[in-house]
């Protein structure tokens, strides 16, 4: 890890919140998203910009925008740790007792928001995480691509629920659940670490909660992207069975999502990408112990996710019945 500007360290003494941006190129989204943390407003906070990659232009452009800051620091790491990776070495530089992740194609939406982040775990000191409602930059509706909630839970975007998971694009966790956890899994790389991070702070009593009253603005840039007719599907099924394994689900256990994941890729002309995900997921090693969900971790599951989403098997059914032919029209005396 280099140290490229800022300040060389985290502020001395106690502070709120670490907010932490990923750069790989978008040079311009990347400087909004910095300027957009520096002009957060009622906490006390270090931006810390973690670099895995960018062009030499872009990194000109990013040292210029933190240079001589004492509450920014921006870092390049010698090569691409993904999601997962970026965001532990980020989180480990400082000291806040939150955590602020900002992708960096998005922005706050106003000035006070990471201390609206804050203040939401203060209130309730069993939340782990505080996942914020994601609108597209212009226009402000929700950014469906990065609603990683039950459908139905849709049209409560606004409102506030218990939640399973939490979208990456912004959210704060909470430092000491963020240690009791053991942080994300750079073993995932990219897609689903929020999830398997959510489950490990469920399983040790942990709660998350969405609050659609507060905001990040989402501009989902295209530069680096990792697409879903590629990679990306990749990523999402190599992941999720992964996660599986690791929480003690045995293969046949997870045959049902498999199966899912094998129409769904077929429906979408990516059973190929399906296949070697499978095949990559029996080969990665879980850690050792497997560490199965307890009762009441599953009974929170079932409580927040399954009661919205249907069985997996329901889902199958669903993806199944996507993939048959529309049934002819019948005659008009029989409608």
């Amino acid at each position: 890890m280099y140290h490229l500007a800022g300040a060389p360290s985290a502020p001395d003494g106690g502070y709120d919140a670490d907010i932490v941006i990923l750069s790989l190129d978008r040079a311009d989204e990347t400087i909004a998203a910095i300027a957009s943390s520096l002009a957060q407003r009622g906490c006390t906070r270090h931006v810390w910009v973690v670099d895995q990659g960018s062009s030499m232009a872009s990194l000109r452009r990013l040292i210029a925008a933190v240079a001589g800051r004492e509450d920014a620091t921006l870092v390049a790491l010698s090569r691409n740790h993904g999601v997962a990776g970026g965001r532990n070495h980020g989180s480990a530089m400082g000291h806040g007792r939150v955590i602020i992740a900002l992708d960096n194609d998005a922005e706050f939406a106003a000035p006070d928001t990471a201390a609206s982040m804050i203040a939401a775990l203060d209130t309730d000191p069993a939340l782990a995480v505080i996942g914020c409602r994601i609108v597209a930059f212009d226009g402000g509706g929700d950014d469906l691509s990065s609603w990683g909630y039950p459908a139905a839970l849709l049209p409560h975007a606004a409102e506030a629920f218990e939640s399973v998971t939490y979208v990456g694009a912004g959210h704060a966790i909470r430092r000491a659940a963020w240690d009791d956890a053991g942080g994300y899994d750079g073993a995932l790389f990219f897609c689903w670490e929020e999830y398997d991070f959510a489950l490990r702070a469920i399983a040790r009593g942990w709660r998350l909660r969405y609050r659609g009253d507060i905001v990040i603005r989402h501009k989902v840039a295209a530069e680096h992207r990792v697409r879903w007719p590629g990679h990306r599907w990749y990523y999402f099924v190599r992941n999720r069975l992964y996660i599986g394994r690791k929480h003690g689900d045995s293969w046949l256990s997870l045959a049902p999502r498999a199966a899912g994941y094998f129409v769904r890729g077929l429906r979408n002309g990516l059973a190929l990408d399906t296949a070697r995900a499978v095949i990559a997921a029996a080969r990665m090693v879980p850690p050792a112990p497997l560490e199965p969900l307890p009762r009441p971790a599953l009974e929170y599951l079932r409580r927040h996710d399954t009661a919205w989403r249907g069985s997996w098997f329901a889902r199958l059914g669903r993806e199944v019945c996507a993939l048959l032919p529309e049934p002819p029209p019948l005659p008009r005396q029989q409608r």
